[in-house]
């Protein structure tokens, strides 16, 4: 028998990386009540976390019209230049109002002890503020520290938010139907006591990271399934640009890595991509050989791959460059040496993996959705600044520019007169009859979803390739939604549903677009 259990908010904040974070601290100094959820047991499992490479900010030698060029000409002149603009002439002012003077982020230093600054492929400057190899971490382990200083907020971990509540959906009176659409919460799943809660909220933000564990090789997390993607489509709210999906060229090839991410700063460094003969290939590939953007990248890889018969490349630092990679590099160099990999000395295997969602759910400059009190915020939402394809490092900065951004428009909003009544908003209904979870199925299940999307809807395409996904996708998705609505209710079933959606989206999305541009490529 389920609770019903109740909270109220000003924000509801679904993810707790940089974008999720950033909003709630900010909304909360501005005197809002909010509620930060997060699927995870710890607050700061997210894509943010994971992080390697840094932020952009601006470099000593910098302006942001240089800056502009650069995500142009890496989002292949599909970019949003509004969202370009505000990212360029914004984002580094915020990186050190916010994130160093007030969350005291602590970024590496030169030996001059000013901020050292690194350069990643498509950057015509070095302007990239970092920690290490872990910048991702030390950002999020800061906006933590600050967040339990903020009176305001209330963090819900290890609860899975399962769907958007909304009217006129999820009302009960036949005369909700005449109401302008509009998001009022969300239905979440207490992960311990397996009931389902209700949050009602005047406005929610979406910050669910990415979607890379659709995929058969990914950088992401467990916990990035799509599941911000999948509750949005289902609430109606608009999704662009889900074809374009970029995948990182440089993951170590390793049975016990599990995806793990060689960041882009090795190249950034000096770092050089050959094939196991030696045969250094990129510049073979563009004229920027291995500073190439991403999606050139990966496709040279693959090309090299598929015409040698190899599963993997090598990314030799050791052999180009005169830095301390063991100061520069000490997360890799750790993990790589676990695994007998001596970077120092030897080139370091490496495969292209699903790494980045360049569209998602659309905004506006404020990162409001086309459902009315609808937010979203980081890789979930499409701000357009990424076109076609992502400029390195410029992910965290914009997780960080419109977390600020939507609490900021939030917090200068007159509350709206509510004009539902939560009388007429039903408590979860659970089944009559539930079945018991085979995680058997479960297993077989995002198998057949990963295969699919790597095989099909991957690094290269054909219409095809899409043509079979989009069929394939389709009937597994709606197998799986016939079992999500009997079997007991849980993560990994919530998980799988939101997986198998955001994946028909992908192929969809890919299948309508026939011309190869950015990371969308289709033969």
């Amino acid at each position: 028998m389920n609770k019903d259990n109740r909270h109220y908010c000003d924000v509801l904040i679904i993810g707790s990386g940089i974008a999720g974070l950033s909003a709630a601290i900010v909304a909360s100094e501005q005197g809002l009540d909010v509620i930060v959820v997060t699927k995870q047991n710890a607050v700061e499992e997210s894509n943010t976390y994971y992080a390697q490479g840094g932020i952009i900010s601006r470099g000593i030698d910098d302006a942001p019209e240089l800056l502009i060029d650069d995500i142009m000409q890496a989002g292949d002149g599909i970019s949003n230049i509004e969202a370009v603009k505000i990212i360029a002439y914004d984002g580094p002012t915020l990186v050190e109002d916010f994130l160093i003077n007030k969350v005291n982020v602590p970024f590496t230093r030169s030996p001059e002890n000013g901020y050292a600054f690194a350069r990643e492929g498509g950057h015509s400057r070095r302007r990239i503020l970092y920690s290490m190899d872990s910048t991702g971490k030390a950002i999020e382990e800061s906006l933590i520290k600050k967040l339990k200083e903020q009176e305001h907020v209330r963090v819900y971990n290890n609860y899975t938010a399962i769907d958007l509540l909304t009217v006129p959906h999820h009302s009960a009176s036949p005369l909700a139907l005449y109401m302008e659409p509009q998001c009022i919460g969300a239905y979440v799943l207490n992960n311990t006591s397996e009931e389902v809660e209700r949050i009602f909220s005047t406005y929610t933000i979406l910050a669910t990271g990415g979607l890379g564990r659709i995929y058969q090789h990914t950088t992401n997390p467990l916990g990035s399934t799509g599941d911000g993607f999948a509750m949005a489509d289902r609430a109606g709210a608009r999704l662009i640009n889900m074809e374009y999906i970029q995948f990182h060229p440089t993951t170590l090839f390793h049975k016990d890595a599990d995806g793990f991410l060689i960041s882009e700063a090795v190249r950034g460094e000096g770092g050089k991509l050959m094939t196991k003969d030696g045969f250094h290939f990129m510049d073979e590939y563009s004229p920027l050989g291995d500073l190439a953007p991403r999606d050139e990248v990966c496709r040279a890889m693959y090309e090299e791959m598929i015409k040698r018969g190899d599963a993997y490349v090598y990314l030799d630092i050791a052999s180009h460059t005169d830095i301390n990679i063991k100061k520069r590099f000490p997360m890799i160099y750790k993990r790589c040496l676990s695994l007998d990999i001596d970077i120092q000395k030897v080139p370091i295997p490496v495969v292209p993996a699903a790494h980045y969602s360049c569209g998602g759910i659309q905004v506006d400059l404020w990162g409001r959705t086309s459902l009315k009190h609808l937010y979203a915020v980081g890789e979930v939402s499409a701000t357009g600044l990424h076109g076609a394809n992502r400029l390195a490092s410029t992910s965290l900065l914009e997780g960080l520019v419109w977390g600020i951004r939507s609490a900021q428009h939030i917090s200068g909003l007159t509350k709206d007169k509510k004009l539902y009544k939560e009388s007429e908003i039903p408590p979860w209904r659970f089944p009559e009859r539930v079945e018991e979870i085979d995680p058997a199925l479960i297993q077989q299940d995002w198998v057949s979803i990963k295969s699919t999307m790597w095989n099909y809807v991957g690094i290269i395409r054909t219409v095809k390739r899409l043509e079979r996904a989009r069929a394939d996708l389709s009937y597994l998705k709606n197998r799986i939604d016939d079992f999500y609505r009997t079997t007991r209710l849980d993560p990994m079933v919530i998980n799988l549903r939101n997986g198998a959606r955001t994946a028909l989206i992908v192929a969809e999305s890919a299948f309508k677009n026939r011309v190869s541009r950015g990371a969308h490529f289709v033969r």
